[in-house]
């Protein structure tokens, strides 16, 4: 939406958002294939220099959150240490998961951020940005639990190559499906017109 002020047009910081969360996506995609090898040789760095620990508190809190969500769809889990993960499913063998520092969301954060810079750059309220900053985290958050939920629940029902293809590729697509529905949401019911010199709503 663009009204002109003056000589300046101002425009959405929102509106400018999509074509932002779509390339950042699609650069997280292209780099995937590199990075889904060099994360299993950094994972073994970090576990290696003893940076395991700060790490390890996210992923011991993030696996109890997710053992939760399984049980409530009948998936027999419990926690073993850490981000130590173990399913019964069914008749099955039990399955150890491991919820490492690559696995814990942090691309999700990264690509949040992103949209903070450009989806809040509009002329809106202290109150808007706030209440946009903190819904967008903590529904990032509980999707990032429901991407690792499924990846259990895909190796327990269905395998472990479902489960790792949907841990590579599927959970990357998720995250930006649910930033462009965030970003179109709170555009419509929380940021609304930016505010312009004078009062008035763009």
């Amino acid at each position: 939406m663009r009204r002109e002020v003056g000589s300046a047009a101002v425009q959405h910081g929102s509106a400018s958002t999509f074509p932002i969360l779509l390339a950042a996506a699609c650069a997280f995609l292209l780099v995937l294939p590199f990075v889904t090898t060099f994360n299993d040789f950094l994972t073994v760095l970090v576990l290696r220099a003893g940076l395991q620990g700060p790490v390890q508190v996210v992923a011991a809190g993030e696996a109890r959150l997710v053992v939760s969500l399984l049980a409530l769809i009948g998936i027999k889990a419990g926690v073993a240490s850490g981000g130590y993960l173990v399913l019964w499913p069914g008749t099955s063998k039990a399955l150890t998961m491991f919820i490492s520092w690559n696995c814990i969301g942090w691309q999700s954060l990264v690509l949040l951020g992103i949209s903070f810079a450009t989806g809040l750059r509009g002329n809106y309220t202290w109150a808007a940005r706030a209440q946009v900053a903190i819904l967008g985290t903590l529904g990032t958050v509980i999707v990032n639990l429901l991407r690792v939920a499924a990846v259990c629940l895909l190796a327990a029902t269905a395998g472990s190559l479902p489960a790792v293809l949907f841990h590579d590729y599927g959970g990357t697509l998720v995250i930006v499906a649910w930033l462009f529905a965030f970003w179109a949401l709170a555009d419509r019911w929380i940021l609304g017109d930016p505010i312009v010199p004078g009062g008035e709503a763009a």
